[in-house]
């Protein structure tokens, strides 16, 4: 019987050093994010209130890399390098000639690739003397990871969760508040944000948009208290490249390059961080993949939104991104992909979509859990329900191939 490789794992010594920062590898710059009242580009002092000095300065980076710091690399070997595994039985169950791999971060404390950003975060706030973190949570991962990223620098955490998920998921309330935060339904009556959704929506399910809104004006509110955010902005998603910069050398390990690169995209993060350092070598002519984005159909930004300046929440207290957006008062069916349910995408991705370096689809609810399902059969691992978008993208490429005869190398993330 021939012995099959199933996992592709780097050494702790191989986990990277320096998180890679796309922008000035693109043909263009991004647009400026703009100050709301004054439409001019926003400055350190505009996101002062909400942000350390760090971690503003890396999201306006023109370096190409960024170093980690020993404390945070410190805290990623406790799940880095995460696996990178050949689906051998999903290739079999499929009857394809493709290869397809999966980057599976869930591993980590949290369960996902959250944490990847959730410990610099709280790291650089712990190092500026801030003493309380708030956010906002979807299904619950981008919570999870920051009460466990605040215990490990003895910070308060405050998570306003959506009241969809959080009703849907009580068990991931109860991991939120076994790592130390305190967690609120959203909206709430505890801001002037959330009792104005109430008075207008008694019975509202909530949004990723309405979520921000009301951790953001806290945060505004105490000089002791930053906000932290999940996804969309640039610093998020430059953290999320650990992902990547792993799977390229575990890929090179057993000689393989991909055709198709595939993630799930809600806010960007995890897409970005698998996709970004394969673009690099793209934009360099090292390889030619296909990117490919899946979103829910519930939640379209990318394949239905428009591309404009928006607010990043529901109430219009961020500055103004411009993003593929439905509109930053829609507020999407209560679908269980929770962290896919957000308004806009992230603007680095949309940009990078307008610039024609990537593709985007999206797919209903039951398509991505019948994928799921079958994933969970074959390989057994029980996907979250928002990288199945993901692998039912990954199962139609994996499947025209069987048509076709073409041997492709699939990559995705199984962010969770």
């Amino acid at each position: 019987m021939t012995v099959k490789q199933h996992k592709i794992m780097l050494d702790e010594d191989e986990i990277p050093t320096r998180w890679y920062n796309v922008v000035p590898d693109l043909p263009a710059p991004p647009p400026p994010v703009l100050h709301p009242g004054t439409l001019e580009p926003v400055g350190p002092d505009d996101l002062a209130p909400l942000f350390p000095m760090a971690l503003i300065a890396q999201e306006v980076t023109t370096d190409s890399y960024v170093e980690i710091p020993g404390e945070v690399l410190d805290i990623y070997r406790l799940w880095r390098p995460s696996p990178l595994y050949r689906a051998h039985r999903l290739e079999q169950a499929l009857g394809t000639p493709a290869r397809i791999y999966y980057k599976y971060e869930g591993v980590s404390p949290a369960g996902s690739h959250k944490p990847n950003t959730a410990v610099p975060q709280a790291f650089y706030n712990a190092q500026a003397g801030i003493r309380r973190l708030t956010t906002e949570t979807g299904a619950g991962q981008w919570g999870t990871a920051l009460a466990f990223a605040c215990a490990q620098f003895a910070l308060e955490c405050e998570v306003w969760q959506v009241r969809a998920s959080y009703d849907q998921k009580p068990y991931r309330r109860m991991m939120i508040e076994t790592f130390g935060a305190t967690i609120h339904p959203s909206p709430s009556d505890l801001t002037e944000a959330g009792r104005a959704i109430l008075a207008e929506h008694p019975d509202s399910t909530g949004s990723l948009g309405i979520a921000i809104s009301e951790a953001v004006e806290v945060a505004a509110q105490n000089a002791d208290t930053n906000y932290a955010l999940g996804s969309v902005l640039n610093h998020v998603l430059l953290h999320q490249t650990v992902i990547g910069e792993e799977a390229l050398l575990q890929l090179a390990k057993v000689g393989e390059t991909p055709d198709v690169i595939i993630g799930c995209t809600g806010g960007g993060s995890n897409f970005g961080g698998l996709a970004f350092p394969f673009l690099r070598e793209k934009l360099a002519g090292k390889m030619s993949p296909q990117i490919l984005a899946v979103e829910p159909a519930a939640c379209p930004s990318l394949t239905r939104g428009q591309y404009a300046y928006d607010f990043g929440d529901t109430a219009g207290m961020t500055p103004l991104m411009k993003m593929h957006t439905l509109g930053h008062d829609f507020v999407p069916d209560p679908i269980h992909a929770g962290g896919l349910r957000y308004h806009g995408m992230s603007p680095l991705i949309s940009h990078i979509y307008e610039l024609g370096l990537m593709d985007a689809i999206s797919k209903p609810q039951s398509e991505c859990f019948a994928a799921g399902v079958q994933f969970a059969r074959t390989e057994g691992i029980v996907p979250a329900p928002e990288p199945t978008h993901a692998l039912a993208a990954a199962i139609d490429e994996a499947k025209r191939c069987a048509d076709t005869g073409e041997e492709k190398v699939i990559l995705t993330a199984l962010c969770g």
